[in-house]
């Protein structure tokens, strides 16, 4: 069982930046594959950015590439996402995620066992 804390999220302009964070307790955190979703209002929950066991590989959907950075610091059991240039249609509950293999489809939502509780960010135009 993994225990996933999401914090960070808030209200900011567009053009600026925020930087979630996840905290996991539980299991070892540094066997799980984890993710970062987001879900906007009347909207499904999408996938944002996927890190791999060591963080030597990362995975953005087109959206964030180029503006959101995806990092965890296994010693502090914790994962990040540095989001920068935000804009408007980033507001959304933020959602981290964790799964045990980096198999494919690394998108899915049903694919990741564990979530954590969602942090808002609001993009103000």
């Amino acid at each position: 069982q993994v225990q996933l804390v999401e914090s960070g999220g808030g209200l900011v302009q567009a053009g600026g930046s925020l930087r979630l964070s996840c905290a996991a307790s539980g299991r070892t955190f540094n066997s799980y594959v984890m993710g970062w979703f987001r879900q906007a209002p009347g909207k499904d929950r999408e996938f944002v950015a996927a890190i791999s066991w060591s963080a030597g590989v990362t995975y953005y959907t087109d959206s964030a590439k180029g503006r959101f950075t995806i990092s965890r610091d296994n010693a502090k059991n914790t994962m990040y996402l540095q989001m920068n240039s935000l804009k408007p249609e980033d507001t959304a509950v933020y959602y981290c995620a964790a799964r045990p293999s980096w198999i494919a489809p690394i998108e899915a939502p049903y694919a990741y066992d564990y979530w954590g509780q969602g942090t808002q960010v609001t993009v103000s135009s």
